[in-house]
This record gives C-alpha cells, structure tokens and sequence, in this order.
C-alpha cells in the first residue's frame, strides 16, 4: 500500500512509523507549507498513491478532501473540528465518485467504547433518577473542545437519554485522550471511562481504515470499519 500523508505533525509522523515497519509505502508528505497551493497543485502530488491519510487541520478538510476527490485517491480523514462542514463534504466526493472514511476517533478501543456506552445509556433509560454526563481531558495543544469523541458519546447517548447531557472538558499539560461517561443518583454513581496511553492507537485505527477503504465508493464512518471487523 502506498500512502500519501497529508500533515506531518505527531500524528503523520506515527502513521509513517507504523506504515513503513509493517511493510507500506510512504510516498509524498505534505505539511503545513502545502496548505497554500491550490487544489489542483495537490491533487497532482497526490495521483498514483492507493489511499492518503489526512491528520492536519479543520479548517483546510474541504480542499484535501477535494483534492483527494479530484486525484482518484481514497481518503482516511482523521482531522477534527470539520463537522459543520460535513454535508459539502459529502457532496464533493458524490461529484466526483470518490471515497472518504472519517470518524470522531480513530482508536479502536474508542469505538469499542462507543458500543460500551450505548448499551449503558440504554440500560439506564428507565432509570429517571439517573442524571448522565460526560467528561474528557486532552494535551494542551488540542484545538477543539469538546472534543469530536465527546460529541460523539453524546449523539450515542442521546437515543436512549433525553435529558440534556453536559460535557466537560480540560486542555492540560500532555494528555494523550481520556474520556469519562457517568450515570449519577443521590444514591451511588457509575461511571466508564477509556484512556489513551498514547496516540498509537490512533494511527493504527488510521492504517486499518487506509486498507478497508481501497477499491470502495462513497461515504462511511470508521464505525463501518468496526463493525465488519466485529462481525468477522
């Protein structure tokens, strides 16, 4: 498999580590001084590579998506902070009959988790004197907050929880990821929680996604990814 990547910061520089010790190609690697050219410019260094990697920032998904799109190339889009931007998202790769995988999280315990916490939420519905929240804590440098994995707790909670669920969040020091759900009464409270104990996890979930998503069409989650892994 050969990879483009697309930013070149902690996470692309993990992807590249893993990819080359299990045997892939990494061809161009594009940073942040890429960002200014124009979609064409991109889509030109991006041809001829089986799928890309997408690990930059929200505010430049749209043209790397477009771009992708536009080369024939496959992509994981594992950036956050782009989901308002979804719906045109969706409609570029539609245009041009491309492929995108994206998701919240790219952990595979994350969205182990997902399921972990689906199944509370629903055990607690009827439960009126629970009240759920969410909690989660990142290194400083993160961007966004509430985090795309906490926003995604809550979309999985919300089937089950009507009453508003609150977030916390705290930007601290060097925290690779740590995610709290919590059902609390007068009585007692229970709570799940995953931690991250690096971004390995992350770039791995990345790789698994880059091999599924050659040779298919249109848009999924990583969830998709999951589930037929599950279903194996």
């Amino acid at each position: 498999m050969k990879l483009a990547l697309i930013g070149y910061g902690a996470m692309g520089q993990l992807v590249e580590q893993l990819a080359t010790a299990g045997g892939d190609e990494i061809g161009v690697k594009l940073t942040s001084q890429d960002s200014d050219q124009g979609v064409d410019e991109i889509a030109a260094m991006l041809r001829r590579h089986d799928v890309a990697i997408d690990f930059s920032i929200g505010s430049i998904v749209l043209k790397n998506v477009e771009a992708c799109a536009l080369a024939g190339v496959p992509l994981v889009e594992g950036t956050t902070g782009w989901k308002d931007q979804e719906s045109r998202a969706r409609e570029i790769i539609a245009e041009h009959n491309g492929a995108l995988v994206y998701g919240a999280n790219f952990s595979i315990g994350v969205n182990v988790f997902y399921r972990l916490v689906r199944n509370a939420a629903k055990l607690f519905s009827g439960l009126d004197q629970y009240e759920a929240f969410i909690e989660e804590q990142h290194h400083s440098r993160k961007r966004d907050a509430p985090s795309g994995t906490a926003l995604q707790l809550k979309k999985v909670m919300a089937e089950f929880v009507k009453a508003e669920i609150p977030i916390a969040s705290t930007r601290a020091g060097h925290i690779p990821g740590t995610h709290r759900v919590g059902f609390d009464s007068a009585a007692d409270q229970i709570t799940l929680t995953h931690i991250a104990r690096s971004r390995e996890g992350f770039a791995g979930g990345a790789l698994l996604a880059a091999r599924w998503i050659i040779g298919r069409k249109g848009v999924f989650e990583f969830s998709e990814v999951i589930d037929e892994r599950l279903s194996q």
